[in-house]
């Protein structure tokens, strides 16, 4: 399928409250509901005595849950139902984070992480792109996804240390008491104040002059086009690769003779360095094919494994390896967010996309405990290098694939 890319005209005046809006609402709702868990859950595990596959295990059937909720999520906001969706989903989360203050015992705590994990396909950066598509359009979505990756690359920055301080302060329970009514509250306003479907760009007609496709019909429609199994393949092998890499990059590189600060000096290099490539992309290359810059930066991520297995045990090396990693990951979350409606098909974006994520965020839920199990089995992380780099390659090759298939 032939598109010329998106981005080329520019978003219609008066959205700047709009993605500022969504902005701080997605920085709030990543530090607290996605980067905030494995500080409350180091803090659990010296309070209660529970196990750490106890705590992660929970936060991964959370994951599995997201991946079955993504798909409706995204229809809902096809629908038009994004306001009450997000706003909604955010003062759940609330409850449900005020529920985990109180938890005593396992089953509580992995009934709270389930919901939670089903919310975060509500709340997180997919929602807030299909938004932002309806709002606008698919074709004017660009500027605004990008503007909201930037946003959400803040997250971590702000919100670890926070988190920590309250720990700190006032305990792990104070913490999510706070935590709550961050969701409940400022989340859910936010939310609720800047979606308005009577603002949404009107559904265009399809050229034959009938009504778009929607739901499983423009999903069906979606999965005869081969780009949709590229994509598919890139994206699974992407989550399987990040997902092993984020969770396993701690012990990995200390198991490649660095010491604690120096691979906390590393790991803090990523979340700049994500920011930063997100910001290369609006200013140097606003308008280009999303399929170009995807071909271009999904190489990177094979070549930082293979640097990473090969590197001397050195913060500067290293940190560079991390620095360039960081960059690419902050840009293919743009090229995720933008290949959908470039590669694929501008009808349906929530729809089509959450048919993508869903197998994603499965993926995402599985692949660390696979890493763990192979480095179990290997007796160290040079065979769990070994499979993120193949996995790197079929992130690749998918791509690629997709990005032949829709320039014709």
């Amino acid at each position: 399928m032939s598109q010329r890319p998106l981005g080329v005209d520019a978003p219609p005046a008066g959205t700047g409250w709009f993605i500022t809006a969504l902005g701080i609402a997605q920085i709030c709702s990543w530090g607290t509901l996605f980067y905030g868990f494995p500080l409350i859950a180091e803090a659990m595990r010296g309070d209660l005595g529970w196990s750490k596959p106890v705590l992660y295990g929970a936060a991964t059937l959370g994951v599995v849950l997201a991946s079955i909720a993504a798909y409706p999520v995204g229809a809902a906001i096809d629908r038009g139902r994004g306001r009450y969706l997000m706003a909604g989903a955010s003062v759940l989360a609330g409850l449900l984070l005020l529920a985990w203050s109180q938890v005593e015992d396992v089953a509580a705590f992995y009934v709270v992480l389930a919901g939670l994990g089903m919310l975060q396909a509500a709340t997180l950066y997919e929602p807030a792109f299909a938004v932002i598509a309806r709002r606008v359009g698919a074709l004017r979505a660009r500027s605004g996804i990008t503007a909201l990756t930037l946003w959400g690359g803040f997250a971590s920055t702000v919100f670890i240390p926070i988190i920590q301080i309250l720990i700190e302060t006032q305990g792990w329970r104070g913490a999510l008491v706070v935590m709550a009514g961050v969701n409940g509250l400022l989340c859910a306003s936010l939310y609720f104040a800047a979606i308005d479907p009577a603002r949404d760009a009107p559904v265009p007609v399809r050229e034959d002059g009938s009504a778009p496709l929607s739901g499983r019909r423009a999903v069906a429609a979606a999965m005869r086009r081969p780009a949709y199994w590229g994509l598919m393949l890139a994206w699974v092998s992407y989550a399987a690769a990040f997902s092993s890499l984020t969770y396993h990059l701690y012990p990995l590189l200390l198991e490649r003779g660095l010491d604690a600060a120096g691979v906390v000096a590393v790991m803090a290099v990523i979340g700049p360095a994500q920011v930063a490539g997100r910001i290369a992309i609006r200013m140097l290359a606003p308008a280009a094919p999303v399929r170009v810059i995807g071909s271009a930066v999904v190489i990177v991520f094979p070549l930082a494994a293979a640097a990473l297995a090969f590197a001397p045990p050195s913060v500067l090396v290293i940190g560079a390896i991390a620095a360039v990693y960081g960059a690419a990951n902050g840009m293919i979350t743009i090229v995720r967010g933008l290949a959908v409606p470039e590669m694929v098909s501008r009808e349906a974006y929530g729809a089509v996309s959450g048919s993508l994520t869903g197998p994603m965020n499965l993926m995402q839920a599985v692949a660390p405990l696979a890493a763990a199990l192979l480095w179990q089995a290997s007796g160290g992380y040079g065979a769990v290098l070994a499979a993120i780099f193949v996995g790197a390659l079929f992130l690749c090759l998918g791509f690629w694939f997709a990005a032949l298939k829709a320039s014709r």
